[in-house]
């Protein structure tokens, strides 16, 4: 009959029937006869390979349809703390932002919709970050880090610290919401302070080069505190140092570098402490003094050295002189170290000479030996 039309329908499209603008009726596959005996039917046919129901009367089609809609549709319906997850055949497709409410067509395949609450916590499920990840989806929807071995996270949300997080992978959304992670370094790093020109108590001017250790003892309050930890730490040292230098004359400084150290180091770590930063150990590298202050001292560790020699060598003079004064005393209480002792001369001549004629034996020898010294 001319009042009948005859629809067909295909498996991956669906037609939706409306009488007098009304949503009455939505066609699956095969094929329909429908009448329209006052021609108030009007048929619209959409594709279903595209879950997202395209239309912009999705509204109307929930109103209308009332609880025929899960018969054809999966509706998508958002708290405004809610994030949701639109699963293609147990997949992850697509992400809903908070407040989202949409339409999505049964049939080629199973879709499902998973809510998370934010209330419950702003971190992403490993499993959900994963295949977000792969869909390129991870970046746009949340923030994710990771925190290295010997390092600390710590997470904020809106510029509000929130919790301290522990080596690992982790993401977090970041919708409606400002979310960042930062890491800090908890190893020992090692910072210089170069080329810093200082007077010391005696008005020398002179340059000094710093060397310490340390590492963030805790890092909520080294992040926290202060803007920039590590430079709070190297203007500290920079103090130290001044107050250090300008407490000591430059004999003091070059006489026991170690107290310098020691004054330094004592400064620094009680005001490092206060940022949640170790200071491990302070020294002084290098203290260069100015030319003409170089010349003086030299001049004074020559003359030093010089002082040194001559004392040396009256010293040794001395010890000389006493130890003749000694034997002398010795030879003159003994007949028979004195004969050993003319021997020891005897012995001493004969090496120097090629023959020796002896007239009157060893004790005529002897008396002219004493002889001709004492003419001579």
């Amino acid at each position: 009959m001319f009042w009948i039309k005859k629809v067909v329908v295909g498996d991956a499209e669906r037609v939706l029937a409306y009488r007098n603008r009304r949503i009455e009726r939505v066609l699956g596959p095969g094929v329909h006869r429908i009448g329209d005996f006052k021609r108030e039917l009007e048929l619209s046919a959409h594709s279903i390979v595209n879950a997202e129901y395209s239309g912009r009367d999705a509204e109307a089609l929930i109103a209308g349809l009332g609880p025929r809609l899960q018969n054809h549709f999966v509706l998508a319906d958002l708290g405004m703390q809610e994030i949701g997850l639109m699963l293609r055949n147990g997949r992850v497709a697509d992400v809903l932002p908070p407040g989202t409410r949409r339409l999505y067509w049964k049939g080629l395949a199973e879709i499902a919709i998973h809510t998370v609450a934010l209330s419950d916590g702003l971190e992403v499920e490993r499993d959900v970050a994963n295949a977000l990840r792969q869909l390129s989806y991870l970046d746009k929807v949340a923030v994710a880090g990771v925190v290295p071995t010997q390092s600390a996270g710590l997470l904020f949300v809106d510029g509000k610290f929130v919790r301290r997080l522990e080596p690992g992978a982790y993401a977090f959304w970041n919708v409606r919401k400002n979310v960042a992670v930062e890491v800090i370094e908890l190893r020992v790093q090692s910072m210089e302070v170069s080329g810093q020109e200082l007077l010391t108590r005696d008005k020398v001017s002179l340059r000094v080069n710093l060397a310490a250790s340390l590492r963030v003892s805790d890092p909520v309050a080294a992040r926290t505190q202060v803007a920039k930890y590590l430079d709070h730490v190297y203007r500290e040292l920079q103090y130290g140092l001044r107050k250090a230098v300008s407490a000591k004359t430059l004999d003091e400084l070059l006489g026991d570098k170690a107290s310098l150290d020691a004054d330094i180091f004592g400064y620094v770590r009680g005001q490092a402490s206060q940022v949640g930063v170790e200071v491990l150990g302070v020294g002084v590298k290098d203290v260069i003094l100015p030319g003409e202050m170089k010349e003086i001292l030299n001049g004074v560790v020559q003359a030093e050295k010089t002082a040194q020699a001559n004392v040396i060598r009256r010293r040794e003079e001395a010890n000389a002189t006493r130890s003749l004064l000694n034997t002398a005393k010795l030879i003159e209480e003994s007949p028979v170290l004195m004969r050993l002792k003319e021997l020891e001369a005897l012995e001493k001549i004969t090496e120097k000479i090629d023959k020796l004629t002896v007239f009157g034996g060893l004790e005529g020898v002897m008396k002219q030996l004493v002889s001709l010294k004492g003419n001579g």
